[in-house]
């Protein structure tokens, strides 16, 4: 039946509206001036952040986080501490009872009026007219006195008041090595809103999820102190300390008891510093013009380590710069602070008084957030493993180069650790919610290790090259952006041309185990059983005892795919294809020779939670 024109055209219309327009993001500006007291270790600022709805929703409400909240008594962050079975031992005290028996107490709980951290937010408005705001723990509410239509802006100002708590968990004040300030999720910081909705999760200590955008931060304070952060320093000859251009010399106004510092940083999601008065500085600028800034303690114990890991964090950028793509700002910071190491915009605080090797190893991985987190910005608190799993593969691959002795399969500890946690019976989806894990050490295995194999086992699925042109191509079309778990798969897919559906639901939304074995040998015909529930194609090694060796590769018929030869000096047999449903595959061997031994997976990147039943010596 033809329609009428005009109802023809009005259908049309419905139906383009009611479609994905394509991918968006909001986009957040903020400039701050801040003044701080480091004395009574508080401080003020103002705030402007002018906000761009991109997004096909009219927003009433915002949200900002207000992370520092967390460090009171009686705070969600507390009660979590208290009631975990495996708290974070930088979070609890520990004490005896008369009988032996350990107990740990959360710090936070402890906590006097001076040492809480606090964030207040007062005098919001919004262009200019007063907007209704409410305090719920560690997120600010606010009812907007004018909604923000789609594709456009408008701007928010407010006053706040904060002060640094005693170093408890990343954010605080005079940590375990005297570093005084390390200022992280230190300001009101606006929530994402994206296609999920608003993104709202209280701050339990975990991970993050913000806005793009542009930061022009001043922060003021004694003239003593050394700051080093996120940004460009603007007003580098004036503040000197190591950051004056070469052969200029810093001109300060010695009766001025304070110094403003002024930064810069384009296209980020945080901004972070820290300030002593005994830091060290130390520059290298880069070949590709790229400044290392090393900020540490005034502490000949540790001069050493410093120095030396200098050039090796270069050599480390080099790495990440080949594996995924090139770093895309102009400075990168290594801060002595913090409670152990967090990455943050351009920059990580770390702890820095141990050996090299951990040390270099710590900057490793939290330089690799650099790349996966902070210019690939997926969601953290929902996907911890793409931001943990994925730094912590690069920063093996790059700690592998360094070493003296190179191993074929630098991931081991991550197959160790998720074979174990996964035959624990204490293993949850890594679609968990950060906050939301019955144990700390589950989603640190979950996040770090099985995070990490997801891409070693597309090594094993796809082959290494196809591997590594996914993470170019995906650090190419999503940086900057806010990638999703589907995103690093369909890349992957379109890279090699598997399909991976499976794959990505398997490994990251069930706790689903490989579990393959050798039933049986007879008559010259190999028997495989599929014990667990999660399929994988096979690769099969045969081993004869004339000293020669032949592979057998099994394809998984849901893949749609045959991975190249990963050793091109033994000849392999590509064999029928394998169904999820079928339990047994057998498959005979036509070489005359007697059979020595047969090995699945010889290459050890099949995450195979029974390994021992992966051999077979015949006898």
């Amino acid at each position: 039946m033809r329609l009428p024109f005009a109802l023809s055209l009005l259908i049309g219309t419905l139906f383009c509206n009611a479609q994905n327009k394509g991918y968006w993001q909001q986009k957040a500006d903020y400039k701050m001036e801040v003044s701080v007291d480091a004395k009574n270790y508080q401080y003020k600022g103002k705030q402007t952040l002018v906000y761009t709805n991109n997004s096909n929703d009219t927003l009433k409400k915002v949200f900002y986080h207000l992370f520092n909240n967390a460090f009171q008594p009686g705070s969600e962050m507390d009660f979590r501490n208290q009631n975990i079975v495996d708290p974070d031992a930088r979070m609890v005290t520990k004490t005896k009872t008369e009988d032996g028996k350990e107990i740990k107490e959360s710090r936070i709980a402890k906590l006097k009026p001076n040492e809480i951290g606090y964030l207040k937010v007062s005098n919001f408005k919004q262009d200019g007219k007063i907007s209704a705001i409410k305090e719920v723990g560690t997120i600010l509410e606010v009812t907007l006195s004018k909604p923000i239509l789609p594709g456009k802006k408008t701007t928010f100002t407010l006053d706040f008041d904060g002060q640094v708590p005693v170093q408890i968990r990343r954010s605080g004040r005079n940590n375990k090595e005297g570093v005084e300030f390390s200022m992280v999720q230190w300001y009101p910081k606006l929530c994402e809103f994206d296609f999920e909705g608003w993104n709202t999760s209280p701050y339990l200590g975990r991970e993050f999820h913000g806005v793009w955008g542009n930061y022009d931060v001043k922060i003021t304070i004694d003239k003593d102190y050394i700051l080093g952060g996120t940004g460009y320093l603007k007003n580098n000859n004036e503040i000197g300390f190591g950051y004056e251009d070469e052969g200029k010399k810093a001109t300060k106004n010695p009766n001025n008891p304070t110094l403003t510092w002024h930064f810069i940083a384009p296209n980020v999601h945080d901004f972070a510093w820290a300030a002593d008065k005994e830091y060290i500085h130390d520059k290298l600028v880069r070949p590709d013009g790229v400044t290392l800034h090393f900020l540490y303690k005034n502490n000949p114990k540790i001069f050493d380590v410093w120095k030396k890991a200098q050039p090796l964090t270069s050599k480390i950028m080099d790495y990440f710069n080949s594996y995924v793509g090139n770093y895309p700002y102009k400075q990168y910071s290594v801060i002595q602070g913090g409670d152990g190491g967090m990455e943050y915009a351009m920059c990580t605080l770390v702890l820095g008084e141990g050996k090299l090797d951990g040390f270099v190893g710590l900057i490793a991985h939290e330089m690799g957030h650099s790349w996966f987190q902070h210019v690939l910005a997926s969601n953290e608190s929902k996907n911890g493993w793409m931001d943990e799993g994925f730094a912590s593969f690069i920063e093996d691959l790059a700690v592998n180069e360094l070493s003296v002795k190179k191993v074929e399969n630098p991931f081991l500890s991550s197959y160790k650790g998720y074979i174990a946690l996964a035959n624990s019976g204490k293993e949850q989806p890594l679609t968990t919610h950060s906050d939301r894990f019955d144990e700390n050490k589950s989603y640190s295995i979950g996040s770090y290790s099985k995070g990490e194999l997801f891409l070693t086992q597309l090594i094993y699925l796809i082959g290494k090259e196809n591997t590594m042109k996914t993470l170019k191509r995906y650090y190419s079309e999503f940086k900057f952006k806010h990638p999703t778990p589907n995103d690093i798969k369909r890349t992957a897919e379109r890279v090699s041309g598997a399909q991976l559906d499976w794959y990505l639901t398997d490994w990251t939304k069930t706790t689903n185990t490989i579990d393959y074995s050798i039933k049986s040998f007879e008559n010259n015909t190999i028997t495989l059983e599929r014990i667990g529930r999660m399929p994988m194609p096979m690769d099969i090694l045969v081993e004869y005892t004339d000293g020669s060796k032949e592979s057998f590769y099994i394809p998984l018929q849901m893949m749609h795919f045959v991975k190249e030869n990963p050793n091109a000096n033994i000849k392999r047999t590509v064999l029928k294809d394998w169904t999820w449903a079928k339990p047994t595959y057998s498959f005979p061997i036509s070489n005359q020779s007697s059979v020595k031994k047969i090995t699945i997976d010889p290459s050890g990147f099949l995450a195979d939670v029974k390994p021992e039943n992966n051999t077979l010596e015949v006898k």
